[in-house]
């Protein structure tokens, strides 16, 4: 359904880890001029953990209307809570979002078997395109290829955002669906390996900070062109790493305050990414040429 480079868009904040509307509107229309393929507001990277329910329906609005449908934009609107999920998920779908992107539930570690009722309830509950989102890193909640395999036969469940980077995982959820339903990368550092078994995004980090080089990597990938979308990534490959080097998006906001594209505003527990770091990301960005 969608394809090719998702920025997995930050949420910009000042100093008092207030939304700067001003810089979002300024990132956004960067990424339009850029070439992304799409955005995912308030995912992981957006601070979806942080912002409260106003401000992430908000966002998402806000992305939403300035975007205008030039490209997709697809909302995070996954919680731990099923009922809470079914909400976000409504109201992104009534303030015109093209698909909902939702998370396994966290910290409370379901079966498969809720895992599979807690997606299905949603899919009943909105009719919007939705998108599962495994990182058993983050949540500690796997959801296992049999269960992603049964939750596509759901009409609107259309794809799922894999950030495990276990490329095996990928070519078994893939031969195991129907071929209308896709397989997305969450993991910068693998992602060309999972387009090379099948996958037709990358739902990225560092889109937020490389848009225009990340979109051209994808076209070649998604083109067949393997060898033009391995050298383009060879530039990228130190930013994979380094902005990572704190938890996401600690490293990516410094980096983009960095580039002059917003202040360093981030929200507690999350702080300022830690100085033994920054030769690392500036370095990184640097041999990105960005």
């Amino acid at each position: 359904m969608f394809t090719g480079s998702l920025v997995a868009l930050v949420t910009p904040m000042d100093s008092a880890g207030n939304i700067d509307w001003d810089n979002l509107t300024k990132l956004v229309d960067w990424h339009l001029q850029e070439g992304t393929h799409g955005i995912v507001a308030v995912g992981t990277t957006g601070e979806s953990a942080t912002l409260d329910v106003k401000e992430h329906l908000a966002v998402i609005a806000k992305v939403v209307d300035q975007v205008a449908g030039k490209i997709p934009v697809i909302a995070g609107t996954g919680a731990n809570a099923t009922r809470e999920a079914i909400e976000m998920t409504i109201e992104a779908e009534q303030a015109g979002a093209d698909a909902a992107l939702l998370v396994t539930p966290y910290y409370n570690r379901p079966t498969q078997e809720g895992l599979f009722l807690h997606h299905e309830a949603i899919a009943k509950a909105a009719k919007i395109p939705q998108i599962l989102y495994n990182v058993p890193g983050r949540t500690a909640c796997d959801m296992l290829p049999e269960t992603i395999i049964r939750l596509s036969k759901v009409h609107n469940i259309v794809a799922v955002k894999e950030a495990t980077g276990d490329v095996a995982r990928g070519e078994q959820v893939l031969a195991g669906c129907d071929t209308n339903f896709a397989l997305y990368s969450g993991d910068d550092g693998s992602f060309l390996d999972l387009f090379n078994v099948g996958a037709t995004a990358n739902i990225s980090v560092t889109a937020n900070v490389a848009p225009g080089l990340m979109a051209q990597i994808c076209e070649k990938a998604l083109a067949g062109d393997v060898d033009s979308a391995k050298q383009l990534n060879a530039k990228l490959e130190g930013l994979h790493h380094a902005l990572f080097l704190e938890a996401n998006p600690i490293p990516v906001k410094w980096a983009l305050a960095k580039m002059q594209k917003m202040s360093e505003g981030i929200r507690l527990p999350l702080t300022v990414l830690d100085q033994q770091y920054h030769q690392d990301v500036l370095d990184a960005l640097a041999a990105a040429g960005v």
